[in-house]
């Protein structure tokens, strides 16, 4: 199987409610990894993640929060990271 780790943080029957997750795809031979803002749930990330694996196009294709497309070809796949976004903070507040 092409992808070697599928974290899934915070994944099931919790609410999810205007949040927004961020995803982190490994690619092979790639020096960086992709990472994207989802308005997608968890699940939904995940349900994307695990039928791209299965399909026979071999294509997982996710949508940021600003209506762009991700596309990546499975085989290149080494990980992807579902998480919850963490909020930016400015200033020095607590």
């Amino acid at each position: 199987m092409p992808v070697t780790r599928l974290a899934r943080h915070q994944l099931g029957s919790e609410s999810f409610e205007g949040e927004s997750v961020e995803v982190k795809i490994g690619v092979r031979n790639a020096t960086r990894e992709l990472i994207l803002e989802s308005a997608q749930s968890p699940d939904e990330v995940h349900s994307a993640v695990m039928k791209a694996l299965k399909s026979s196009t071999g294509v997982l294709e996710l949508t940021d929060e600003r209506g762009r497309q991700v596309v990546v070809i499975v085989e290149h796949l080494m990980y992807v990271d579902i998480g919850e976004s963490e909020e930016r903070r400015v200033g020095f507040g607590l």
